[in-house]
């Protein structure tokens, strides 16, 4: 199935790269291409930073809050008439299933988009108290222009966590999908131009991370950049962006501990860790990866995540009735089992998976859900974020050892806890360094809940009010008002 050739939307109009160059989008479930996009050049990123720019300072910065706040509301109505739609576009170009398509990603990005409408006239400076006679208040303005940088496993709903509330606070965007992964942004951004955004508000740029990204990394009318995706490349925005020192928020890398211990609901508990890993095929920046288990209750637990997991079976991504999709790409599946090689040299049992499959066609990058035991703390996988459906067993012996064994990683994304002990439970909570701990249960969402990480899984925080803070800046003012 090709979807044709795909253009660059820059102040409101559909224009190829500026050299006319092209990138290749292909189904990672049937390995054909199914589209041609444009891949911007460092000419069209200037041309959207401007396009941008006129904008904030024109008919989008002239705007009441109110107003803007209501067309963020309508693209959200707009996204969920064109759910079927947008679900076919996210599956065929990301791998996912279907179901998880239209019935998870799709609408809690128009939540999304509506949670953060709601937010647009609500967001207000302040009187401040000082001595003299003085007034002075607060204004709470936008930053100005955002640059959002998105990844491929979450195509449309990471680029909505950041849009949403950089329109609602009154910034202009320039979203750049990732180069896998562009169909479902552009669709938004046509979606976007129909509803009366005015021109230069959303702009939707693809491109390579190393053409099109650097370039909007370097520009100096860029204000903020909200990146998702791996720490290095995070590490090199932050160092890039330092030149013209922009705003940042960062949202990276995890290797994120399910704990279970022994007085844990055990079946939920098994329906937890296979979930917290298994779910959008691992590649989810908050999987539960390690699963770190209570020594006396390691083989039987193993036994049963090892038989549920050899009961999940990898299939076409447009059934409804899959639950385990594609690998996103070759090079990621080639990454994944890579890491499966190593965890049996490094001595780890396999208990379940491992190896690629075909589900009939020949054809994709399909790869059964996989399961290691007997994992200790120094194995890569243990230590790397391997992003695609690995589950590294590790034991602990008490609530001591498990804080210790789940802190020991250079990420902090998200953690679980399973415990029918109440206090245990907040009490470990209150001890593993992670922006989320889901407590017996796992993957669990909501806009209105912050999300973001610790130590080198980043900064700054998605959804919720509090990722208002983050796309705005206050200004104080001052008025003599002395006799």
């Amino acid at each position: 199935m090709m979807l044709g050739r795909k253009q660059l939307l820059i102040d409101g109009e559909w224009r190829d790269a500026s050299d006319g160059k092209t990138q290749p989008v292909v189904n990672p479930a049937t390995e054909e291409v199914i589209a041609e996009v444009a891949s911007a050049t460092a000419e069209d990123v200037d041309a959207a930073v401007r396009a941008a720019r006129a904008a904030l300072e024109g008919p989008w910065g002239k705007m009441s809050a109110r107003e803007r706040g209501r067309l963020v509301y309508k693209l959200g109505e707009r996204l969920m008439a064109q759910a079927d739609d947008m679900a076919r576009l996210e599956t065929l170009h990301n791998g996912k299933p279907i179901t998880e398509s239209r019935h998870v990603e799709i609408p809690m990005a128009a939540e999304c988009l509506q949670y953060f409408a709601g937010w647009a006239d609500k967001v207000h400076g302040e009187t401040v108290p000082v001595k003299g006679g003085q007034l002075v208040y607060t204004l709470r303005e936008p930053v100005g222009v955002v640059a959002a940088i998105v990844p491929w496993n979450f195509p449309l709903l990471i680029a909505v966590w950041k849009v949403a509330p950089a329109l609602a606070m009154g910034n202009t965007v320039i979203l750049k999908p990732a180069s896998q992964t562009p169909l479902t942004a552009l669709a938004l951004g046509e979606m976007a131009t129909e509803l009366g955004f005015p021109a230069g508000v959303l702009n939707v740029i693809t491109g390579s991370g190393s053409t099109t990204g650097q370039a909007i990394v370097d520009h100096p009318g860029i204000n903020k950049i909200a990146f998702t995706g791996d720490t290095s490349t995070g590490k090199g925005i932050m160092r890039s962006a330092a030149d013209t020192l922009k705003h940042i928020t960062l949202e990276l890398g995890g290797k994120s501990p399910n704990i279970v211990f022994a007085d844990a609901d055990l079946d939920a508990a098994v329906r937890g860790a296979t979930m917290g890993i298994f779910y959008g095929k691992g590649e989810v920046c908050a999987a539960g990866s390690r699963l770190l288990v209570e020594a006396s209750i390691k083989d039987e637990f193993l036994t049963k995540v090892a038989e549920r997991t050899k009961k999940m079976v990898a299939g076409d991504p447009m059934n409804p009735k899959t639950r385990f999709g594609a690998i996103s790409s070759k090079t990621q599946l080639e990454r994944v089992l890579q890491y499966v090689e190593t965890a049996k040299n490094e001595g780890a049992t396999l208990l379940a998976g491992g190896e690629r499959v075909d589900i009939g066609t020949g054809k994709g990058y399909f790869m059964q859900p996989t399961v290691f035991g007997n994992v200790t703390v120094d194995m890569t996988i243990a230590k790397e974020e391997i992003f695609g459906p690995v589950l590294a067993a590790i034991e602990f012996a008490d609530v001591d050892d498990a804080i210790e064994k789940a802190n020991a990683s250079i990420y902090g994304l998200a953690s679980g806890v399973w415990t029918s002990d109440i206090k245990k439970a907040h009490y470990v909570a209150s001890k593993l360094k992670a922006g989320t701990v889901w407590i017996n249960t796992y993957n669990v969402y909501d806009t209105a809940a912050a999300f973001g990480g610790y130590k080198q899984s980043g900064f700054g925080r998605e959804m919720s009010m509090h990722a208002l803070e983050y796309y705005t800046q206050v200004k104080t003012v001052w008025v003599d008002l002395a006799q």
